[in-house]
């Protein structure tokens, strides 16, 4: 397993620690031209302060790096980012861009996904690792399997064990990092992606385009659930699909579903017969669906079965 130990300021750390059942955060860098290629999906993120509290104080499991507009990123994780407000935001990616960022001003930065974050309480920080140079600004890459790195899966492990049931259960990344032992790379499951995380991901499966319509204009696509969050309780991507706002409500209410077989748009008659209209969305009827190039976030037929046959009238 690789591990990256990422430097973060205690406010981010604080909001967060300060927070109950947090599923997933955003360890965003201010950057437009961020990137981060430290670790795979399932690996694990540390929080590391800046000094002078040179201390490692938690962590996540990594989902996906995604470049977003900040309005984009504060829709998706609220408090998530770490910080109180989407004003905040801005006054943050300021200061350390060293620029006045305006109201009106909607910058791209990048987004670090991490799902089941965890943040210890103060007896339980895990001094920084003696080659952690004071001058690091981003952070430090280790394999979890030899030297100072298989030392700091060491303590890591402990405080995991130490974690609440519910992120002990199967199916979980922290689970998985633990049976591993720090050997190999964990992977994350999906059913532990956050709403936010599954927003971002749906998003940039479907290329930001909505798979029914192909609408750009990224404000108005939602990540809709196919098979209902409250029947499924979880996020999976191939339970997921982006759409335009509209044809998401459409969607929920079962007046638009997608046929499982050939991935073509059913739009009911009830559209016409409730309001004497829909031209619009008559026009999609018949038409496929634009699906995701990696085929495991595709829909799933079985997803795609319940809504046809149990939501769609």
């Amino acid at each position: 397993m690789r591990i990256f130990v990422g430097v973060t300021d205690k406010e981010w750390f604080d909001l967060h620690a300060s927070r109950v059942n947090v599923d997933e955060v955003n360890f965003w860098r201010p950057s437009p031209t961020a990137t981060f290629k430290a670790l795979e999906p399932g690996e694990l993120l540390l929080f590391k302060l800046h000094a002078p509290d040179n201390f490692i104080v938690g962590g996540g499991f990594f989902t996906k790096f995604q470049q977003l507009p900040v309005n984009l990123a504060w829709d998706a994780f609220r408090e998530g980012n770490g910080v109180s407000s989407l004003t905040e935001m801005r006054r943050r990616i300021g200061k350390y861009r060293r620029a006045v960022i305006q109201p009106a001003d909607n910058p791209t930065i990048g987004c670090v996904l991490l799902a089941e974050p965890f943040f210890w309480p103060k007896e339980q920080w895990i001094p920084s690792p003696p080659d952690f140079k004071s001058q690091t600004v981003q952070g430090k890459g280790y394999d979890g399997e030899i030297g100072t790195g298989r030392d700091l899966w060491n303590e890591v492990e402990q405080r995991l064990r130490l974690q609440p049931t519910e992120m002990l259960q199967e199916e979980t990344a922290t689970l998985a990092a633990i049976k591993s032992h720090g050997v190999g790379k964990p992977q994350i499951l999906l059913p532990r992606l956050g709403q936010g995380s599954f927003r971002i991901v749906i998003t940039d499966a479907y290329e930001r385009r909505c798979a029914l319509s192909g609408e750009r204009t990224l404000p108005v696509l939602d990540a809709a659930h196919i098979k209902p969050y409250a029947v499924l309780q979880r996020h999976e991507v191939s339970n997921g699909i982006l759409m335009r706002s509209d044809l998401h409500r459409l969607f929920d209410d079962g007046y638009i579903t997608i046929d499982p077989m050939d991935r073509r748009i059913q739009v009911s008659r009830r559209i016409r017969d409730e309001f004497d209209n829909g031209k619009e969305y008559y026009k999609l009827h018949g038409e496929r669906i634009r699906e995701p190039a990696q085929s495991s976030y595709r829909p799933h037929s079985d997803n795609l079965d319940f809504h046809a046959y149990s939501v769609f009238r």
